[in-house]
């Protein structure tokens, strides 16, 4: 087996949310693992670099810095260009959110669409021409199939739904929770600009979230980031057994139209 170190082609990167900066506590990750720092016309972006199942995995921890980086404050274009740079051509991220309709803290959701509530974030590789992008289909089928699939193979429940991405670093009022429900599912800060981002580079790329907390106004308690890391915690064990299972349905040759994205796309 060639050292993970001379690897010049990642098979899959998985991109870590809140709680989610490496794979301590899971037997099934192999103890070679490295750490790369990736340099990229945006800045530095950190992956930890392993084998796993036959696949070379890389795993981007979205907040990794010397302090835990605020959503809104996340360099996504250096940590999707990563993933460019590493040679891989699928991404898998994990989000952390809150639940907006009836999906209980602990429970997943495989997002199959978006709406973009956020203000201030780089949003696109191309600042100097103009490009429209179709987003009509934003998350990769074939990834998401994988995902669905390894969630039966482990009896785990989850559902579908449509993700809404506000700009952070707070939680929502009361009032933009009344009115983001009539739109999507569930909330949270980080799933945008990424998959634009992964779309601009002719990647696939989806999400599967772990509900953390009854958004603003839907529960009956008052908010804490206890409360997000105490269901993240509890979820963690499954959501890596979902991660691993998925690995290994990947087939090796890419089948979906990502990689098609960017056709039709400039003026």
């Amino acid at each position: 087996m060639m050292d993970i170190e001379e690897i010049d082609a990642i098979d899959a990167v998985i991109i870590g949310g809140v709680g989610f900066t490496n794979f301590s506590g899971s037997t099934d990750i192999a103890e070679n693992i490295h750490l790369r720092e990736i340099e990229t016309p945006y800045g530095t972006a950190a992956a930890y670099l392993f084998h796993l199942d036959n696949k070379y995995v890389a795993l981007i921890p979205r907040h990794y810095g010397k302090k835990h980086i605020p959503p809104h404050k996340i360099n996504y274009r250096a940590n999707i260009w990563a993933v460019k740079e590493l040679g891989c051509k699928r991404i898998i991220s994990t989000n952390s959110v809150g639940s907006m309709k009836d999906h209980k803290p602990g429970s997943f959701v495989i997002v199959n669409d978006f709406i973009d509530f956020t203000r201030n974030r780089a949003c696109t590789f191309y600042e100097e021409e103009t490009v429209h992008l179709d987003m009509t289909y934003p998350y990769c089928d074939e990834l998401i199939k994988a995902i669905e699939k390894s969630c039966q193979d482990l009896d785990i429940e989850y559902t579908e739904g449509i993700y809404v991405c506000t700009e952070g670093p707070r939680f929502e009022t009361r009032a933009e929770v009344s009115m983001l429900k009539q739109f999507g599912d569930v909330v949270g800060m980080t799933g945008v600009p990424e998959v634009i981002l992964a779309k601009e580079l002719n990647l696939c790329y989806a999400s599967i979230c772990t509900v953390t907390n009854y958004a603003s106004g839907i529960g009956e308690h008052k908010l804490t980031v206890d409360e997000v890391l105490e269901y993240l915690d509890k979820s963690k064990h499954e959501l890596y057994n979902i991660l691993i299972q998925t690995l290994s349905h990947l087939p090796e040759e890419r089948h979906c139209n990502c990689k098609m994205s960017m056709d039709g796309a400039h003026i």
